[in-house]
C-alpha cells in the first residue's frame, strides 16, 4: 500500500496507542484556555486545522458537538416567571387538549386528531406563550407544528378567545363555530397566521417569510428589525425534503429573524425517527453544515446534579454510546430496568447513578419538559449574530399520557380509556369530579383564579391573545394617469 496515502482517522473511542502524550496535548490545551481564553484555543485549532490539510491529514468530522445541552448550567439565564403557576397553566391545557380529541371521537371515530404531538410539545409553547411570543401589528410571526394544534386551541380557550361550543366541534368545521384540523388561515382567518400543512411546508414557508421581511427592511419598506419568525417541526417531518430545501438559503441572506425548533421526541406516525442512530446529532450536522447556529437541549436541570460528579466523562461517553432506539425503551421501561442497561458493567457509571433511587431514574426528565433549559435556549436565540438559529430539543412522545408515554402506539390514540383518564387528570391536577373526568368535560379555573390572571397578565405584557391573525391593507391612491403620459405616448412612430 502506498505510504504517501493517508489512513483513515479512528473514532475517539479507538483505543489509544500513546496516553500520555495524549494526556500532554489535552493539558497543554486547558493551559491555553486558562491563560489565555477560549477565543485564543479556537484560533489556533482554526490554524492547526488549516495546517493539517496542506499536511494532507484526514480530518474527522466536526460538525456534531457532544451529545449534552449546548448551554450549561453557568450560563444559563434566571426564569423569568413564575415555574408553579406555568405548570399549572401547562397542565390545563394538556388536559383540555386531550379532552377535545376524546370528545371528537367519541362523536365519531373517523373524525381523529392528535394527543400525544402537542403532549409532547407542550412545554415548548408554554415558555413561548409566556415570554417570547410577542402579538400585535408588528409583531412575531410563528408557524405551528400542524399536529400540535388542539394544544394551541386548548390554549385559547383558557384565554376566552374560543368557547367550549368551538372545542367541541373540534374537525367539524360547519356553520362557522368549529375549529380546522390543522393551521390554515383559509378556514380560519382570524386565529392563525400560517398554513403549515403538509407536513414540511412550515419550516420551508418560514425561511421565505424570513427572507421577505429582510428584503422589506432593507429596502426601507418596513421596519421588521425587531420581529422574529419562529417555526416549529417535528424530527420526523424533518424528513420531508421541502424541510431542508431552504437550509443554506437562509445562512445565505444572514436571517438571524429566524429561529426553528425541531421537536425532537425520537418518533413519526409508523415508528422510530432513527431507531439505530441519533436524530438529533444528525441534524445538528445538517445545520450547523449549512452555515446556522444550533441550540441542543437534552438534558434536564435534575442531570446537572450528575454531571457535576462525573470527572473521568463516562456519563457524557454512555450518552453518546446509546441509540434514540435505547432512549425509547427507556421511556416504556421500569426504573431497575433502565439502571441495569444504562449501567451495564461500567462501575464508574453504577457509582455516579447510586445518587438516583430507581423511581427518580424512572422519572428523570428530558431537556424539552425543563422550562428553564428551554427558557435558556429561547433566550438566547433572540440574540441576532447574523446567522439563522435551530434548537434542537429532545421530548417524550404523549408526555404525561398514562401508560402511552414513548410508546410506539402512541400516535394513533384517539381515545383514553375511564381510569387512563382518570390517572391522567390525576397527575395534571386537574380538578374536576370522577364524573366530570369521565364524560373528558373542559376544564377552565375561574375568571379571578391564580392561573388565568396569571396568563392573561403574561399575553397583556406581550401585545394581546395569540395566535392572531391581523390584516391591515389601507387603500391606496392610484397616481394620475398624466404621470405616465412619457411611457404612454411610445417613442416616434413607433407605438
Amino acid at each position: 500500500m502506498d505510504s504517501s496515502i493517508p489512513k483513515a482517522v479512528g473514532n475517539p473511542h479507538d483505543p489509544d496507542i500513546d496516553p500520555l502524550e495524549t494526556a500532554e496535548w489535552i493539558e497543554a490545551l486547558d493551559a491555553l484556555i486558562a491563560s489565555e481564553g477560549a477565543e485564543r484555543a479556537t484560533f489556533l485549532l482554526r490554524r492547526l486545522l488549516q495546517h493539517a490539510r496542506t499536511r494532507r491529514v484526514p480530518l474527522p468530522h466536526v460538525l456534531s458537538t457532544p451529545y449534552v445541552n449546548t448551554i450549561p448550567l453557568a450560563e444559563q439565564p434566571p426564569y423569568q416567571g413564575n415555574l408553579e403557576i406555568e405548570s399549572r397553566i401547562s397542565a390545563l391545557v394538556r388536559w383540555n387538549a386531550l379532552a377535545m380529541v376524546v370528545r371528537a371521537n367519541r362523536a365519531s371515530g373517523e373524525l381523529g386528531g392528535h394527543i400525544a404531538s402537542y403532549a409532547s410539545a407542550a412545554d415548548l409553547f408554554e415558555v413561548g406563550f409566556n415570554h417570547f411570543f410577542r402579538a400585535g401589528e408588528r409583531g412575531d410571526l410563528v408557524y405551528f407544528q400542524p399536529h400540535s394544534a388542539p394544544g394551541v386551541y386548548a390554549r385559547a380557550y383558557l384565554e376566552a378567545r374560543l368557547t367550549e361550543e368551538h372545542l367541541d366541534n373540534y374537525r367539524r368545521e360547519t356553520e362557522g363555530k368549529g375549529l380546522s384540523s390543522y393551521c390554515h388561515p383559509w378556514l380560519m382567518p382570524n386565529f392563525w397566521q400560517f398554513p403549515t400543512g403538509s407536513m414540511g411546508l412550515g419550516p420551508l414557508f418560514a425561511i421565505y417569510q424570513a427572507r421577505f421581511m429582510r428584503y422589506l427592511q432593507h429596502r426601507g419598506l418596513v421596519d421588521s428589525s425587531a420581529r422574529k419568525v419562529w417555526a416549529f417541526v417535528g424530527d420526523g417531518e424533518m424528513d420531508e425534503p421541502e424541510s431542508l430545501a431552504g437550509l443554506s438559503l437562509a445562512a445565505r441572506e444572514k436571517l438571524d429573524n429566524l429561529v426553528l425548533v425541531v421537536n425532537c421526541n425520537l418518533q413519526r406516525l409508523d415508528g422510530p425517527v432513527r431507531g439505530n442512530g441519533s436524530i438529533i446529532q444528525e441534524l445538528e450536522g445538517a445545520f450547523r453544515g449549512a452555515g446556522w447556529n444550533v441550540i441542543k437541549v437534552i438534558w434536564s436541570g435534575e442531570w446537572d446534579t450528575l454531571f457535576a460528579i462525573d470527572h473521568e466523562g463516562v456519563l457524557q461517553a454512555r450518552m453518546e454510546q446509546a441509540v434514540d432506539g435505547d432512549y425509547q425503551m427507556y421511556s416504556v421501561s421500569s426504573g431497575p430496568e433502565v439502571r441495569a442497561h444504562w449501567n451495564g458493567t461500567d462501575e464508574r457509571l453504577a457509582d455516579i447513578m447510586r445518587h438516583l433511587s430507581d423511581e427518580q431514574i424512572r422519572g428523570i426528565k428530558r431537556g424539552g419538559h425543563d422550562q428553564r433549559k428551554i427558557f435558556a435556549a429561547f433566550e438566547r436565540a433572540m440574540q441576532s449574530n447574523g446567522r439563522p438559529t435551530a434548537i434542537l430539543i429532545k421530548t417524550i412522545k404523549g408526555y404525561g399520557m398514562q401508560g402511552y408515554e414513548g410508546s410506539n402506539v402512541v400516535h394513533q390514540k384517539k381515545n383514553l380509556s375511564i381510569d387512563e383518564r382518570q390517572e391522567t387528570a390525576r397527575r395534571l391536577g386537574i380538578a374536576l369530579s370522577d364524573e366530570a373526568i369521565d364524560r373528558a368535560d373542559f376544564y377552565r379555573p375561574a375568571e379571578d383564579s391564580e392561573e388565568i390572571r396569571y396568563l392573561n397578565e403574561r399575553r397583556a405584557a406581550l401585545g394581546g391573545g395569540w395566535p392572531r391573525r391581523e390584516v391591515h391593507c389601507p387603500p391606496l391612491t392610484a397616481p394620475e394617469l398624466g404621470l405616465f403620459q412619457e411611457q404612454l405616448a411610445g417613442s416616434g412612430e413607433r407605438t
